[in-house]
């Protein structure tokens, strides 16, 4: 599982009371908005800010809704060579309706980018040696012939990559962005314009998010869905609750999220799962490379990025020690931080403490963290009231997929100000002065505000390609579809129609990434191998393993 961008020099005043509420919540339905929170509160700072009146008098501190799509507007301005550059008018589906096209072939910000974004691609290429290989070995075998997959992930070029090597095995691709503001336009408008089905923009609202997704699920007369790649549940969701009848001819999900899984499990104990789903998140190539690695590298680049911090001697704590709260930790370790960890696991927790870093909970050292970060994939980590205990000036973002982890929707209330700072950085004004610094408005700080390493991508990308391989050729026996009939079996056996991705293509996905490092296997000894009970071309590992 769509993230955008703001006016950084633009200073207007807005009232948020009432406003409504986008969210990628994995309970949110389709247009479901939630209701105003009047708590308000603020805790004394005796800053050099602390006139109440003054600053709400000043123009140069305004309020914004939760989205800034809600209630600010973009247009199609000419490209400017950064996607960070946010435009201003309508959105972009409204003017296709307006223009008589309520389906329209695709719909992006601007299709003229599209040079800026092949050049994107290209060089994420050059990075994505795993998915390119893939593409390379299986182009002339076309194991994809004839499907038609919905995607409903982020859009960046590595994304690119991974849809255009869909399309050479043989599939059919919709597209829709699973978060608001991680699309970027100009790769977006690439793939339009090389005549791939894209359904997104940076900075959409919720309505034109829930509008992207159903263009890429609705079936029609030419399109008829049969697989899902999905980060975060979404399309699965829209799709069973809006298209029941079509979703039944869905040969397979592949879901990456640990929020999507988590969806999944709850359709397949309640019955409601009818089609097999694939759990790449909790495949080693994604768990170990795309959340620790990648996260590791990433946050510290979008804290740089968005905020300029020095992290020598700031104290940081990180909410959640799975394996994106491991990365975060090591990455913020490593340049100086004092690191403090909240978890609820107490295996995790014996981990942390063993790695080094003081086990707290976060009442305990929220008034004197310079950094908050959530990692957690739970709902309301942060709240209003952390928030109120924070010192002057505290960085709070969030790592994990759902923007649910802060509670940003009780900042909305008419007596804090909001002040877009840069893109993706909000100031949040106390009446007193104090202020603390929000990014991405609560979503993904490292798609936001920064990128992701295309290498480790290029790991996730191959495994859901041979995800999607895999469900859509496998035998019907291979995978559980379920029936009304047996949809009533014991609720505890209800999760066998999510599967883990087989251990033999994990380490596929491996193997097509070592020559990048030059990097040679030992080979097992005919002896050796029996001596273990192994083939010698593996799998190496039984599924319990824990790498």
């Amino acid at each position: 599982m769509s993230e955008g961008h703001g006016e950084p020099n633009q200073c207007r005043k807005e009232s948020v009371a009432g406003a409504a509420v986008p969210s990628d919540s994995p309970v949110t339905d389709p247009g479901q908005v939630r209701a105003g929170n009047s708590d308000s509160g603020a805790a004394k700072f005796d800053g050099p800010r602390g006139k109440a009146g003054a600053l709400k008098k000043s123009a140069r501190y305004r309020s914004r809704s939760l989205s800034a799509s809600s209630a600010d507007s973009y247009s199609s301005t000419s490209y400017t060579g950064s996607s960070s550059d946010e435009d201003e008018g309508a959105q972009p589906h409204e003017k296709a309706i307006a223009a008589g096209q309520p389906n329209p072939p695709y719909c992006v910000r601007n299709i003229e980018q599209n040079a800026f974004g092949r050049r994107e691609i290209e060089i994420a290429e050059q990075e994505m040696p795993g998915i390119m290989a893939l593409r390379a070995r299986a182009k002339d075998d076309k194991p994809l012939k004839d499907a038609k997959i919905v995607g409903c992930t982020h859009i960046n070029a590595q994304t690119a990559v991974l849809i255009e090597t869909l399309a050479a095995l043989g599939a059919t691709v919709r597209w829709a962005a699973c978060n608001i503001y991680s699309t970027q336009n100009e790769v977006a408008a690439a793939l339009a314009h090389a005549g791939y089905a894209i359904f997104a923009w940076r900075g959409e609202s919720e309505e034109a998010f829930w509008w992207c997704i159903d263009q890429c699920c609705t079936p029609t007369a030419t399109w008829q869905p049969n697989m899902i790649l999905d980060d975060g549940g979404d399309a699965t969701h829209l799709m069973l609750k809006k298209h029941g009848a079509a979703f039944k001819n869905i040969k397979g999900i592949v879901e990456e999220s640990v929020t999507g899984v988590h969806r999944l499990y709850q359709l397949s104990k309640a019955g409601k799962l009818c089609v097999p789903a694939m759990n790449v998140n909790d495949s080693v190539t994604k768990t170990k490379f795309d959340n620790l690695y990648s996260c590791r590298e990433s946050i510290i680049d979008a804290l740089k990025r968005s905020t300029d911090l020095m992290f020598g001697g700031k104290q940081s704590v990180v909410c959640g020690y799975g394996e994106v709260g491991k990365g975060c930790c090591q990455a913020l370790k490593a340049l100086g931080c004092v690191v403090y960890v909240t978890e609820i696991d107490p295996i995790c927790a014996l981990q942390a403490a063993m790695d080094g870093f003081r086990v707290v909970k976060l009442n305990e050292v929220i008034r004197q963290v310079d950094i908050v970060i959530t990692a957690t994939g739970n709902k309301g980590v942060v709240t209003r009231e952390h928030m109120e205990r924070m010192k002057n000036g505290c960085v709070v973002c969030n790592m994990g997929h759902s923007n649910t982890e802060i509670d940003v929707y009780a900042l909305k209330t008419p007596d804090l100000l909001w002040e877009r700072v840069r893109s993706q950085v909000d100031h949040i004004i106390w009446p007193n002065g104090k202020r603390i610094v929000l990014l991405a408005e609560g979503r993904l700080a490292n798609l936001c505000c920064s990128s992701l390493p295309s290498f480790v991508v290029s790991v996730t990308a191959a495994t859901q390609a041979l995800a999607l391989i895999e469900l859509y050729n496998a035998p019907n026996q291979r995978y559980k579809r379920w029936t009304r009939d047996q949809s009533r079996r014991d609720p505890e056996t209800r999760e066998a129609d999510v599967y883990l991705l087989p251990k033999k293509m994990d380490e596929y996905v491996a193997s097509l990434h070592l020559p990048t490092f030059d990097a040679h296997l030992t080979e097992l000894t005919d002896e050796q191998a029996k001596y273990l009970g192994l083939n010698k071309v593996g799998p190496f590992k039984p599924n319990y393993y824990r790498y």
